[in-house]
């Protein structure tokens, strides 16, 4: 079974430090993180929290959690726990800031039909790549990542420069997925800003 991981660990500084997941999506009164949950489940797929995961205590109390490994690395060192944690099968990546990510999306994200190390999406020709809507051959990019945290490389986009990367077609509900959530005024273009589990 494939693994989903879910990053949770990002410190949300432009969104003051609340919890992404924890943001009531724009319909309903689910939080991001449950809705990702949700569709993961769906797609039948295995779903790992990845990043420091305390704020996610009582809203996912049943979901294996993953930190950062190692600590300090930013995403580099949650995907390396992610790929760890897979083993041999293949390992999406999501950041929990994505309130349009569905099963559908999921669905051709994790069947695309690619030998590549990476599936991954981008919003145009020179546009980057999106390492955390991503499919990984965890054994392959395992490798690439070990080599770039002993160079002290952080970076996914460099990650990826150092392997190779099949292109996700960009279909209706892969462009919906992308839509992320990064700032306030990115959630109040959809709804009122509301946090979970807050009055």
């Amino acid at each position: 079974m494939a693994t989903l991981g879910i990053f949770v660990g990002g410190k949300s500084r432009r969104m003051g430090s609340r919890p992404k997941g924890l943001l009531l999506a724009p319909e309903g009164e689910h939080p991001l993180l449950s809705i990702l949950l949700e569709a993961g489940e769906a797609a039948g797929l295995e779903c790992v929290l990845v990043g420091d995961a305390t704020a996610y205590a009582e809203l996912a109390p049943a979901v294996p959690r993953l930190a950062d490994d190692p600590a300090g690395h930013g995403p580099l060192g949650g995907l390396r726990a992610l790929l760890l944690h897979a083993g041999d099968a293949p390992a999406l990546a999501v950041a929990c800031d994505m309130p349009h990510v569905g099963v559908e999306a999921l669905v051709q994200l994790r069947d695309a039909a690619s030998d590549a190390p990476v599936v991954a999406p981008r919003r145009g020709e020179d546009a980057p790549w999106e390492p955390l809507f991503a499919r990984y051959d965890a054994p392959r990019v395992l490798l690439a990542v070990e080599d770039a945290l002993a160079a002290d490389r952080r970076s996914l986009q460099a990650l990826f420069r150092s392997l190779e990367v099949a292109e996700l077609p960009l279909t209706p509900a892969v462009l919906d997925a992308l839509r992320d959530w990064d700032t306030p005024e990115d959630v109040r273009a959809e709804t009122a800003l509301r946090v979970w589990g807050e009055p």
